[in-house]
Formats: C-alpha cells, sequence, structure tokens
C-alpha cells in the first residue's frame, strides 16, 4: 500500500525581509530524509525583500515579458520567469496595505538555499518546493504549481514504458513537482497562515545530497513551444498586424501542406509549390485578399517575398 502524508505546521510567525526561513520552519516540524519541503513563494518574498509599496497595476510592467491575453480587467502574462500567469503573479493578499508581493527573483535558487540550509543544520536530505497559485487553460478555478524546486524529479518520464495491456506510452510526462505543490496546499490553506508544508512518502523522487536537479524551471516550455502563446483574439490581432517582433510565440514554421490547407479553406484560393524554389509557395491573389494572405503565413511562421507577378504572392518559412 502506498501512502504519502501532507503536514502543514502551525505557529508561523509573520515573515519579515531578511528572515531565515529555515530557522522559522525547523522548530515546527522534524524534518526526515526524502520528505519534500514545501514553502509559498509569498513568504519567500517577504523574506527576500520582494514586497513593495504600489499596485499591482503599477508593477506588472517591470514584471512583464510580453502580454498573452486580456479580459475585462484581468491581463494574462509571460513573466521574466517564463510563467504565463495573471498579472505576472503578482499579489496583494496577506501584505500591508498599498503595497504587493512580487514573485521571488529566483525561485529555483531560493529552493536550493532553503534545501542547503536544512542539510546544514539537521543533516537531512530533503526536497524543496516554491510554489504559487496560477489557473489553468480550459479548467475553471486555480490550484498550486511549482515555480521553484530544488534536490527533486520535477518530472516523470514514462516515454517508452509499456503499460500492463503492453501499450506503449508515447508523450505520458506527470509533472510532479506541481501534484506536490496541489497536495500541499490542501493541507497549508489559503487564510490559514501556515505557509510551510511537508509531503511525505515519495522519498523516491528526492534527489540524492549535492544533487539539485533542474528545478521548476524545466517545466516551462520554451517561447513558441506553448500551443496556445496568445489568447484567441490577441493571436488574430497580432497575426494581422505583422511585426516581425510578435512571431516567436506563433512557433516554428508549420508544414507546407498545413498553410495550404488554411489558404484554401479560409481564402478559398489555391497554393502551389513554386517552380523557382520548392521550398516556397505561390498564390494567386485577387487585390483584396493579399493581407488576409499575409495574415495566414504570418500565423503560420510563414513569410512573403518578392515575385515577377503582381497578381502572385510568393511565401516561404521564416528563417531563423
Amino acid at each position: 500500500m502506498n501512502r504519502i502524508e501532507v503536514l502543514a505546521p502551525e505557529g508561523v510567525p509573520e515573515v519579515r525581509p531578511g528572515a531565515d526561513l529555515v530557522d522559522l520552519v525547523l522548530p515546527l516540524v522534524e524534518l526526515v530524509d526524502g520528505d519534500v519541503l514545501v514553502v509559498t513563494s509569498k513568504v519567500v518574498s517577504k523574506a527576500e525583500g520582494r514586497v513593495v509599496g504600489g499596485t499591482r497595476d503599477e508593477a506588472l510592467p517591470g514584471e512583464t515579458v510580453r502580454v498573452v491575453a486580456r479580459r475585462g480587467g484581468t491581463t494574462i502574462v509571460r513573466n521574466r520567469l517564463g510563467l504565463t500567469m495573471a498579472a505576472a503573479g503578482i499579489d496583494n493578499s496577506n501584505v500591508p496595505a498599498g503595497s504587493v508581493a512580487l514573485l521571488p527573483l529566483d525561485p529555483d535558487a531560493s529552493a536550493r538555499g532553503i534545501r542547503a540550509g536544512v542539510r546544514a543544520r539537521t543533516g537531512r536530505n530533503v526536497a524543496v518546493v516554491v510554489t504559487d497559485t496560477a489557473g489553468r487553460a480550459w479548467r475553471e478555478g486555480q490550484t498550486d504549481i511549482a515555480i521553484g524546486a530544488a534536490g527533486l524529479v520535477v518530472a516523470q518520464e514514462y516515454a517508452g514504458r509499456t503499460d500492463a495491456h503492453g501499450n506503449e506510452l508515447a508523450v505520458t510526462l506527470p509533472a510532479v513537482a506541481d501534484e506536490i505543490a496541489g497536495a500541499a496546499d490542501l493541507a497549508q490553506g489559503k487564510l490559514a497562515g501556515r505557509p510551510f508544508a511537508v509531503v511525505r512518502g515519495r522519498a523516491d523522487l528526492v534527489l540524492p545530497p549535492g544533487q539539485d536537479g533542474p528545478g521548476a524551471a524545466a517545466l516551462v516550455r520554451s517561447e513558441g513551444g506553448d500551443l496556445f502563446g496568445y489568447g484567441a483574439r490577441e493571436a488574430v490581432v497580432r497575426a494581422l498586424r505583422g511585426d516581425p517582433a510578435d512571431r516567436a510565440p506563433f512557433g516554428a514554421p508549420a508544414e507546407e501542406a498545413e498553410l495550404a490547407a488554411a489558404v484554401r479553406d479560409v481564402l478559398g484560393l489555391v497554393a502551389s509549390r513554386s517552380a523557382r524554389d520548392g521550398g516556397s509557395l505561390v498564390v494567386t491573389v485577387p487585390r483584396g485578399l493579399v493581407r488576409p494572405l499575409q495574415a495566414l503565413a504570418f500565423a503560420h511562421g510563414w513569410e512573403d517575398v518578392a515575385t515577377d507577378s503582381p497578381s502572385d504572392v510568393r511565401l516561404r518559412p521564416v528563417r531563423p
């Protein structure tokens, strides 16, 4: 029988800038080898002096790499950590009025520091996860995720293994660091003042002393690797605008057949292989459809290049 325990100790005082989080947690819970110590990003931010005066709107530009989507008063952005979150993860709860908490500058480094501190003071080999709350595409509500980790296998690779029926698994990759974060939040609660939790029973995921692993940054998709780099409305606007700086979130260039099908389905036009350049497509376009064709090409990672005929548009994949 497999058993997992989650412990969330009471009695944590208000965390001030410069606080030693290891000193705060050790008197509250006895850690053992193989434990996963879970720490909310809020207390990490407080200890690291990341609580600043002002509002979320005022702090948002400095934490934003690019805007993904806006809906009413909600702005979803890709933040400087590569995370896609509402308001870049800036939070105004559980902080003094008139101030906000920014996410830690480097949550993986914060996790490594806590892990090393526990090891130095107790001799115990524990993993550390730093968590924050995030929404999910396709789902209502929020759950906690790992934004920092040290000493932990953050994702288990099942691709290539076979199940009990002999079926080979292709893309199964449980994000166990996120699962641990969600489990810890069940015990911590949002308003109970329990920023630490210990998840016990998955020592198999804890790395040996001296091995911190890739951290939670390994769970962040690279720019252009996400199928939803922009919101639905924003993707249309960006494609029509056609600014080369907006290309990356659309991902790698689509296959020739995919673009040709889109041209046919949306515009009713035929894209044929160029006789001059086998790596490009040529479309004979009525004057009023040139701009929509360019937008379609942009969204698929292609661009138009000069042709000898004013009625033809030649398209080719964008080169790195």
